[in-house]
């Protein structure tokens, strides 16, 4: 066993066209190249996703990890270099599931002194002071798409038994990464970084606004967009006109809008075209409405969601597993899952349960300041990693983040626009139990339906833990917007 145990995940190295850009390169290679320089008895464990095989739709087979190996030779130079002074280890997650179907792989990666380990879930043990010979604390590590609908693995290690997520990967994310050279900037290889998957109509449009639509065309339109909630509130007054409630000529003809003279003109020819708009949409409400209530319902009858898959579960699945292993292994300290891309640590009595997040560009949904604009999609980037170590009988996690001077890349307009957005909740910078202690998950949190005997209310989104620390701590680094990353 080794003394100390380094954790990352969700890289996406790897892609077709654009996607294959690593924005985080030299990040990448310092935090590896300081891995080399400590050395030591240390273990970099890569828990899922450190290559985005799916969104090679060009490439298929052995050859897709051969072009990630040949489009980022710096990075895989520095895992060689890196893998001499320490030990490397990866799983495969769902995005390089290739890893756990070809046993070439082994070999190729151990040529950069990786060491492929192709399975669901893997343990270590912490040489903790003073502890039980027959029960050594163990960290649980997986990446965790076994707990996610659309992303389990229906036969583990058969290529050819693919889940829903890798056809949608297949037909969206990796055509977006061969058309992103069409697009107006590298906005659309961002596609990547967008969850749950039901927010890319909602993105696509954000992104076509601010950065497709013709700037003549935009200058019309936004006049109109502001003006909308006028409209509204010259209606409401037209009424109480009508009905008495106010006097006569404060709307309809007030003398203080006719002294602005030509402004006046365009004030009334934007809010008639509203009013046309309005009147519109009224008619089209009633039919919509009803045409989608009844194609919601036929769709449950055959169990799919309006979208076609069923997203934004959460963390609750992956809190939940957490949950049975730990109550099922007393000897298992700390549980490490990745997948959903928010990195976060919860602590339950002196157990832990630890996602390690993503080094990938998180995107997060931000309204405008004029509530008919269409809401931003905030770029920003969470380089980070856990460190787990004993201190004498204790067994200690420290988090960190690393500094990165990216420059992201909102249009100046989305800037002048955008309200600010929340800044996430901090991981605390290190976390000692005991392993001998106990697991207190909160109060309620696993309740378990009666008739059927599954957890309640699974999409949620509620978190499991509190903050004050009365049942567990949580400090969870997400955006409330984002769900699950596929």
């Amino acid at each position: 066993m080794a003394s100390e145990y380094v954790f990352i995940s969700d890289l996406h190295m790897g892609g077709d066209e654009q996607l294959t850009a690593l924005d985080f390169e030299a990040e990448l290679l310092d935090f590896l190249a300081e891995l080399e320089e400590r050395g030591g008895d240390v273990e970099l464990i890569i828990n899922g996703d450190a290559f985005g095989l799916w969104e090679y739709a060009e490439v298929t087979g052995t050859a897709k990890l051969d072009r990630v190996i040949e489009d980022h030779p710096r990075v895989f130079e520095q895992f060689r270099a890196t893998g001499e002074a320490i030990d490397i280890t990866l799983i495969p997650g769902n995005h390089d599931y290739d890893l756990a179907c070809y046993t070439s792989y082994i070999d190729r990666l151990a040529a950069y002194n990786i060491v492929l380990e192709p399975v669901v879930s893997i343990t270590r043990e912490v040489d903790v002071d003073g502890g039980d010979e027959d029960e050594t604390p163990r960290i649980w590590i997986e990446h965790g798409q076994q707990h996610d609908a659309n992303n389990r693995m229906p036969d583990w290690g058969n290529p050819n038994a693919l889940p829903v997520g890798y056809f949608v990967v297949q037909r969206i994310v990796a055509a977006a990464g061969r058309y992103s050279g069409r697009a107006k900037g590298d906005w659309l290889r961002d596609i990547q970084s967008v969850a749950p998957m039901e927010e890319i109509p909602r993105w696509l449009l954000s992104n076509y606004f601010y950065r497709e639509m013709s700037p003549y065309l935009r200058a019309v339109v936004i006049p109109l967009l502001l003006f909308f909630n006028i409209t509204l509130l010259y209606l409401f007054g037209t009424v109480l006109e009508v009905m008495g409630i106010l006097p006569s000529a404060f709307f309809t003809d007030n003398p203080v809008i006719h002294a602005l003279g030509i402004g006046a003109v365009v004030l009334e020819f934007i809010i008639a075209i509203n009013i046309v708009i309005i009147a519109i949409l009224l008619l089209l409400a009633i039919p919509l409405w009803l045409f989608r209530r009844d194609l919601r319902k036929t769709l449950d009858r055959f169990g799919v969601m309006l979208s076609g898959v069923r997203v934004g579960q959460g963390d609750e699945p992956f809190l939940r597993a957490a949950r049975d292993v730990l109550e099922a292994n007393s000897d298992v300290a700390v549980f490490v899952y990745g997948h959903t891309h928010r990195a976060s640590l919860t602590r339950w009595g002196d157990r832990l349960v630890i996602n390690t997040g993503t080094w990938l560009k998180k995107l997060q949904h931000v309204e405008t300041w004029f509530s008919r604009l269409p809401g931003i999609y905030y770029p920003s980037f969470r380089l980070n990693y856990f460190r787990i170590f004993p201190e004498g009988d204790r067994i200690v996690v420290e988090y960190e983040e690393i500094e990165t001077d990216q420059s992201l890349d909102p249009t100046r307009f989305q800037r002048l626009v955008a309200r600010r957005p929340p800044a996430a909740e901090p991981i605390p910078a290190r976390t000692v139990i005991d392993p001998n202690g106990t697991l207190e998950t909160p109060d309620g949190a696993f309740e378990r339906d009666s008739d059927t005997g599954a957890d309640a209310d699974p999409g949620s989104g509620k978190p499991f833990a509190t903050v004050d620390g009365s049942d567990g701590d949580r400090a969870d680094a997400t955006d409330r917007t984002s769900e699950e990353r596929d």
